[in-house]
C-alpha cells in the first residue's frame, strides 16, 4: 500500500488555526486534489466537514541523509583523541559500503515516517549516494534516487530531491578519495542523472527537482558555474559548516565560504546554505539581503560540534531561514526548533532571544521556519488558498498542552511537550498519521528491521 495519492475533495473545520495572518476560530478549510482551495474563519460546523481541534500547517525539513538514521546512535563512543566532525564522517563513509538499494530504500522510509510523525510534511532529501560498493553505475544512473523517491510514495512524505554533485575531496579541484567513490560524477555524468531523476518523479505527486553542489570542497569554480545553469529549481549547499573548512578556503583563495560564494555564483531566493555556521558579521549582511535561505540543523550541529550559528544578528538583519534533520540522529520537527532557541540564549545567556517580541517565541519560530523552509523546498507554505493540504493537528489533551490555546498551545508543544503531542498529520489531504502513529508503521519498520539485520550482521 502506498500513501502518497490525494482526495478528490475534502473539507475540515478546526476549533482553532494558525494562518498567516495568525489565530483564527472556527476555521472551515476546503481542498481539492489535495490543494487548499478556501478557508473561511468564524463558520459554524456544517456538520459534514472532519472536526479537528487546534490545527497548524505542516512543516518543511530542508536538509536530510535519510540513510544516516540507520547509523544513528553507532558514533556516540568516547576516547577518540580528537573526535570531529571529520572523524565521523570516517565512520559514515565505513557505513555506506553496507548499502544496497533495496537497505536503503526501507532505511529512507523508516525516516520519513518518523519525520511525518514528528510534524514534517516535506523534505529536501540531499542525495549523494549515487553508485553501487565498488563505485561502478548502476545500469539506471538514477537508481538509488528512484529509491527515494519510492520512499516518500510508501510514506506519504512530500519530498523535493536535491541530487548530489561531488567530484573532489578538497577546494582546488583536489583528488577524491576512495571512501567518496559511491558519490562521484563529472559533469556530462550528473546531467544524465538528473533525467534519470526527473523521469524517477513524474510519478510522485507534487515532488520538486533542485540540485545541490556538495559543498565548494567538491567541486571546482568552472563546474559550480556550470552547476548553476543546469538548475530549473532550488540550488542547496553545505557551507562554513566547520572552522577547519573556513581555514582551507582561506588557504585556496584568500576569501572566507560564504564571501567566495558571493563573489562568484548568483545566489539569490532559489539558494539553500546549509549550516553556514562561521560567519563575520559581512557575510551575515549578504545572505540576509540576497533573500536566500539558511539552513539550520541544530540537533546534527550539536551532535557533531560544529558551533552556534550568529542567529540574533541574522535575524535582525531580515534573514531567512528553515530547519532539517540532516544526519537523522534523532528526527523531531519540535526538538530541531526548541534547540535553534536554547543554543541562542546559551549563548547569549537571555530568554526569548529571537521572537522581535510581537509574537511567541514558538509562534514565531515555527511560521519563520515553515515560511524558509517551504521556499527552499519550492512549495507554498501555510494555510494559505492554493498551499497543499498539509495539516497538522495538536493533542489539547496532553499533559503538557492542557488549559492552553492560540500561542501558548504552540509554545507549549514546542517547548513542554515530548511524545504523543500531535494527534494527527495529513498531507497533500490524506491522514498519515493517527493517534501519533502512522498508518503504515508496522509494515514500514519491518522493513527496516530487515534491512538493519543484514547491514549490522
Amino acid at each position: 500500500m502506498t500513501t502518497s495519492q490525494s482526495t478528490p475533495e475534502l473539507s475540515f473545520h478546526a476549533t482553532q488555526a494558525l494562518l498567516p495572518q495568525g489565530w483564527a476560530q472556527d476555521v472551515r478549510i476546503d481542498s481539492r486534489a489535495g490543494r487548499i482551495t478556501a478557508i473561511t474563519p468564524g463558520m459554524a460546523w456544517d456538520g459534514q466537514a472532519q472536526r479537528l481541534g487546534c490545527v497548524v500547517a505542516g512543516l518543511g525539513n530542508l536538509h536530510s541523509h535519510a540513510f544516516q538514521r540507520a547509523m544513528a546512535g553507532l558514533t556516540e563512543v568516547g576516547g577518540r583523541s580528537g573526535d570531529s566532525f571529520w572523524s565521523w564522517r570516517e565512520l559514515m563513509y565505513r557505513f555506506l559500503d553496507r548499502l544496497d538499494p533495496d537497505t536503503f530504500q526501507a532505511i529512507a522510509a523508516q525516516a520519513y515516517m518518523e519525520m511525518l510523525e514528528s510534524g514534517f510534511t516535506r523534505v529536501g532529501e540531499f542525495h549523494y549516494l549515487h553508485h553501487a560498493e565498488d563505485g561502478s553505475g548502476y545500469a539506471n544512473p538514477a537508481e538509488m534516487a528512484s529509491r527515494v523517491a519510492a520512499a516518500a510514495t510508501e510514506t506519504g512524505l512530500g519530498l523535493t530531491l536535491l541530487p548530489v554533485f561531488y567530484a573532489h575531496s578538497d577546494f582546488g579541484g583536489a583528488a577524491p578519495v576512495p571512501a567518496q567513490r559511491r558519490f562521484l560524477h563529472d559533469l556530462d555524468g550528473f546531467a544524465r542523472l538528473l533525467e534519470g531523476c526527473a523521469e524517477a518523479l513524474a510519478t510522485t505527486p507534487d515532488a520538486v527537482l533542485g540540485l545541490a553542489p556538495h559543498s565548494l570542497r567538491a567541486c571546482t569554480p568552472q563546474q559550480l558555474q556550470a552547476l548553476v545553469g543546469m538548475a530549473a529549481g532550488p540550488i542547496h549547499i553545505h557551507i562554513a559548516e566547520q572552522t577547519r573548512e573556513v581555514d582551507a578556503c582561506l588557504a585556496w583563495s584568500g576569501q572566507r565560504p560564504v564571501q567566495w560564494l558571493y563573489d562568484h555564483a548568483p545566489v539569490d531566493a532559489r539558494w539553500c546554505l546549509v549550516h553556514a555556521t562561521h560567519v563575520d558579521a559581512r557575510e551575515v549582511q549578504q545572505m540576509a539581503a540576497s533573500g536566500a535561505v539558511v539552513g539550520l540543523c541544530p540537533i546534527t550541529e550539536a551532535n557533531l560540534g560544529d558551533g552556534l550559528f550568529p542567529m540574533r544578528d541574522y535575524v535582525q538583519a531580515g534573514g531567512r531561514f528553515g530547519v532539517g534533520s540532516d544526519s537523522n540522529v534523532l528526527i523531531d520537527a519540535a526538538e530541531e526548533l526548541r534547540l535553534l532557541e536554547y543554543g541562542q540564549r546559551l549563548q547569549l545567556r537571555g530568554r526569548n532571544v529571537l521572537s522581535p517580541g510581537a509574537v511567541s517565541s514558538g509562534r514565531w519560530l515555527y511560521q519563520q521556519a515553515a515560511e524558509g523552509a517551504a521556499q527552499a523546498l519550492g512549495e507554498q507554505a501555510g494555510l494559505a488558498v492554493g498551499a497543499p493540504l498539509d495539516l497538522l493537528e495538536l493533542d489539547e489533551q496532553h499533559p503538557a498542552m492542557l488549559g492552553r490555546a492560540g500561542d501558548a498551545l504552540l509554545d507549549s508543544w514546542l517547548f513542554a511537550a515530548r511524545n504523543g503531542a500531535l494527534r494527527g498529520v495529513w498531507r497533500n489531504g490524506r491522514q498519515l498519521v493517527r493517534d501519533g502513529r502512522h498508518v503504515n508503521r508496522e509494515a514500514i519498520t519491518a522493513r527496516y528491521r530487515a534491512a538493519l539485520g543484514r547491514i549490522l550482521a
